[in-house]
């Protein structure tokens, strides 16, 4: 078990996501970084559905009644245990019976992922454990945790090694790789312009949702378009032309001309924007994309 003495901004319940539900307006959802998530759950001896949790900008302070096994992955945070022994990332760490673990703010980057041995035994809802914020289902009652919660967690696990990992890096400065979208052709020259030789913002109104850029506007036809099926990392540009890149929970439709697709490779990168971080984006040919995509599944980052 898991007592939660006091949450962070937003802590919330995630595993790999719940996939196949688009026709039902469910997107899938799931940890924001798979690779770094994977990592984490690989350090307790998880299998690859365990669920976790997905700390966001500030962490909580949680309780081990029992002790247990748990490792840290993504962005670093500031983090110390109630033993005194020091918190590291990317390796497994052993708490004692009745020790505290308490994460404060982040340290670069905006998210984190935590595992525990046996994973945290949440209902499984559309067949997976991850919390639906806009659906209010998921997760710990559909909700961010909040002081008082209590989270079971399983038995059922892998053999643990102490060991470190090193999940892919994150280069917070490196432009967003993106391949053409099938509305690139109502853009004009400049808006294509402004698209690939603009900066643009992290908005603070940005979330799991999506993730809303300010910066030069991005001019294109005004067509009436009917509603289309979008996927997460789709960009998206409204009358204002101010774009918005679709995030993990964000809808499956949408009526707004898509101009680019982020690719797979980069969403360790989306995972870690956080307001007023500055997003140039860069083309890259579908083949080229499908290339790295192909190479994170052989390594296993993704999946």
């Amino acid at each position: 078990m898991i007592e939660i003495l006091q949450p962070g901004l937003c802590d919330l319940v995630m595993d790999r996501g719940r996939p196949g539900w688009g026709a039902l307006g469910v997107p899938a959802g799931g940890a924001a970084d798979p690779a770094a998530f994977g990592a984490a759950n690989r350090l307790v001896g998880n299998g690859a559905d365990a669920a976790g949790l997905e700390i966001v900008w500030r962490g909580p302070t949680l309780r081990f009644p029992q002790g247990g096994v748990v490792a840290l992955a993504g962005a670093p945070f500031e983090a110390r245990r109630s033993s005194g022994a020091p918190v590291t990332w990317n390796e497994t760490l052993v708490l004692a019976l009745g020790e505290t673990l308490t994460l404060g703010a982040a340290q670069g980057g905006c998210r984190a992922w935590l595992a525990v041995r046996g994973g945290l035994l949440e209902p499984l809802r559309l067949g997976s454990r991850s919390t639906f914020l806009p659906g209010g289902f998921g997760g710990h009652d559909g909700r961010a945790l909040r002081a008082g919660d209590a989270l079971a967690v399983g038995s059922d696990a892998g053999e643990v090694h102490l060991r470190r990992a090193q999940p892919p890096g994150v280069d917070r400065r490196a432009p967003l790789r993106v391949v053409a979208g099938p509305q690139a052709g109502l853009f004009d020259d400049a808006g294509l312009a402004a698209f690939f030789g603009g900066s643009f913002r992290v908005d603070p109104a940005s979330d799991r949702r999506g993730i809303r850029l300010a910066g030069p506007a991005v001019t294109h036809a005004r067509a009436e378009l009917p509603s289309q099926g979008v996927l997460p990392g789709a960009v998206q540009v409204p009358p204002d032309g101010q774009p918005i890149l679709l995030g993990w929970d964000g809808p499956v439709t949408g009526g707004y001309p898509v101009i680019a697709t982020l690719i797979s490779a980069d969403w360790p990168r989306l995972a870690q924007l956080a307001p007023g971080d500055m997003v140039r984006f860069e083309t890259l040919g579908v083949e080229a994309a499908r290339a790295l995509a192909a190479q994170e599944w052989a390594m296993g980052d993704i999946g």
